[in-house]
């Protein structure tokens, strides 16, 4: 049965209250995210700023949640296997990122840190902290604690749905390539909130990528401000 960091002992949920979970899923992870988009016609928009709702209602059902204890989600370790598999993971596929920003858009290379350096720091700093963090809390923490047990024992198919969610979530920056690159981290980081139940290392491993995507120059897909020098 998958269960969350903080989870005591696993959910067992009747087939009535599996539905009603898959129908409370739905609306947030997929009705949501469509209606935010529609409110901002194609603006981009950061993802925290479109999250809140969500954020807010993921916090209110773990604080009221009894089987919920945040002490154990923040203090649950990963190995130091798991810490390879992240440093192996990030080396492989970011430095093949970063040599095709390099050689087929040599213009985007480094083009935030350059064009915008005030902006990049705040970045580098807020981004994590508010962002990163608001998203592995509804996306990794509360979505497997309050969802887990609607997918029984079939734990690669929680990790595929959690994948293409957080994907999905990103049609508010109206971005094809946000959508499907953000669908595959999701897919990295779902598997290893699965396998450790650690918020900090799905939180490290997704702050390295974001500060490797906005500096590199695929940030432009997340932030308008990569690329305008009037923001």
């Amino acid at each position: 049965m998958i269960t969350a960091g903080g989870t005591v002992s696993p959910q067992t949920l009747t087939w009535p209250w599996r539905l009603f979970r898959l129908v409370e899923m739905t609306v947030l992870f997929v009705a949501a995210p469509i209606v935010l988009h529609r409110i901002v016609q194609g603006e981009r928009i950061p993802i925290f700023a479109a999250l809140v709702p969500v954020l807010l209602f993921a916090i209110v059902m773990l604080i009221v949640d009894p089987t919920f204890q945040l002490r154990r989600e923040l203090t649950r370790r990963i190995s130091w296997r798991n810490g390879l598999s992240i440093a192996v993971v990030f080396t492989l596929a970011g430095g093949f990122a970063t040599w095709w920003v390099k050689t087929h858009h040599p213009d985007w290379f480094l083009e935030f840190p350059t064009n915008r350096p005030e902006t990049y720091k705040r970045i580098m700093v807020l981004y994590p902290l508010f962002s990163v963090a608001a998203q592995e809390l509804v996306y990794r923490t509360f979505y497997f604690h309050r969802y887990g047990p609607v997918f029984g024992e079939q734990a690669w198919l929680a990790v595929v749905v959690n994948g293409i969610l957080f994907g999905f979530a990103h049609i508010v920056v109206a971005s094809e390539f946000a959508i499907v690159a953000t669908a595959l981290g999701g897919l990295i980081l779902a598997a290893r909130y699965a396998q450790t139940r650690s918020f900090w290392g799905v939180f490290v491993e997704h702050t390295i990528w974001g500060w490797l995507i906005f500096t590199i120059g695929l940030g432009r897909y997340f932030f308008t401000g990569v690329q305008n020098p009037g923001w």
